[in-house]
């Protein structure tokens, strides 16, 4: 019960704070599109016993890869002008976007789903060394993480990137060490940095606007926090830079300031934001609508001191199952989700919601399954 709590603590204080709402027809939308973070935890935590979390993780990662090849080759026919400009080195920042756009989904939650993909792959290769598996299964895992690791790159956003990265060392340090003796993690570190080392270096190599983003892009005109309208042409030169990202952040958190303690409701988080630029006479910001970009930030507007408190609780359970457990790909979504949650609000967007609902909801239930199991008494 805890932990469907836990889960479903989003959702319990959208009911809890209802009324703070202008519009409840708005605010009834609001709540219907967390629902699944009630639902997914009473029925798979409910039933904990059935989850069999090892495979149902290997199945998952298998045919997401499967369905990115599917797609990418889908959109290769459909768009060859686009693979041709990429190809001669021409608007390269594009291509991931288009790609999210002809699936219908925003690049970075996208990218998201793509880092834990390949998370869980490279787990896969480790554990087919692990278990002694023939060279073909091997070989397979290292073309599943090679590809799914390819996906992430091509679309290419720099969070989802930096938690891939950081998901590989997770994996290593908490699920290779304690299996593996010192000769196998040898041959098994070096063949996947080996294989992580050429295709980042053939990716970067043919995308040269890649350097350029993670450096000059990502970083410019930093003394120009709040001030956005004072740079030429601001949709081209500061649109994806950490400069836009602060400007918000310095706008939700003032906005927020004035309307603790308890926000300014599920339902208005957005449309107070867009009118506050507007009221600062912030031009770039309110003519493309930026939300808060940061699910902390989010919550507090929306729910006051609250809110941020129940993200990370929320978050914070994930965390708590995966080290208890010492399971790296837990660990590895925990971080995954935290950070991506600092420039980006996913319990904003449906497909955010559902991901990590539903896998809260498996790692709770994995979890119940050790707790017992290590719990039940011994058979004389």
């Amino acid at each position: 019960m805890i932990l469907i709590l836990c889960i479903a603590s989003p959702i319990l204080l959208e009911v809890i704070m209802f009324w703070n709402n202008d519009s409840f027809a708005k605010g009834f939308k609001a709540l219907e599109k967390s629902t699944s973070l009630l639902l997914f935890p009473i029925f798979i935590i409910g039933n904990f016993q059935r989850i069999q979390f090892i495979k149902l993780t290997k199945i998952y990662s298998i045919l997401m890869t499967i369905l990115m090849l599917f797609f990418f080759i889908r959109f290769n026919l459909l768009f060859p002008e686009l693979l041709t400009k990429y190809l001669n080195g021409v608007d390269l920042w594009e291509m991931g976007y288009q790609f999210s756009d002809s699936l219908g989904i925003h690049a970075p939650a996208l990218n998201m789903h793509l880092a834990f993909v390949s998370i869980c792959n490279l787990y896969f290769v480790f554990s087919s060394f692990k278990n002694h598996e023939k060279l073909g299964m091997k070989s397979v895992h290292l073309l599943l993480f090679g590809m799914s690791f390819f996906f992430v790159l091509f679309v290419n956003t720099r969070m989802a990137l930096f938690n891939a990265l950081a998901g590989f060392v997770i994996v290593f340090i908490f699920e290779i060490k304690s299996h593996f003796n010192t000769k196998k993690i040898i041959i098994t570190g070096a063949a996947t940095v080996l294989l992580l080392s050429g295709i980042l270096y053939l990716f970067v190599e043919n995308n040269p606007y890649m350097k350029e983003k993670y450096s000059s892009v990502t970083f410019a005109y930093m003394d120009k926090i709040g001030k956005l309208d004072e740079i030429d042409h601001p949709e081209i030169k500061v649109f994806n830079s950490f400069v836009t990202r602060l400007s918000i952040w310095k706008s939700a958190w003032e906005l927020s300031v004035k309307n603790l303690p308890f926000g300014v409701g599920a339902s208005d988080g957005k449309p107070e934001l867009f009118k506050y630029y507007k009221d600062t006479n912030q031009q770039f910001l309110a003519k493309f609508e930026f939300p808060t970009h940061n699910q902390f930030l989010d919550f507090l507007l929306k729910f006051g001191i609250l809110g941020p408190l129940v993200v990370a609780l929320y978050i914070g359970t994930i965390g708590y199952l995966g080290f208890n457990l010492k399971n790296g790909i837990i660990v590895s979504f925990f971080f995954l989700f935290f950070t991506s949650n600092l420039t980006d609000d996913f319990l904003l967007r449906f497909d955010g919601i559902v991901f990590s609902g539903f896998w809260s909801s498996i790692f709770a239930g994995f979890w119940l399954q050790k707790k017992t199991l290590d719990k039940a008494p011994e058979v004389v």
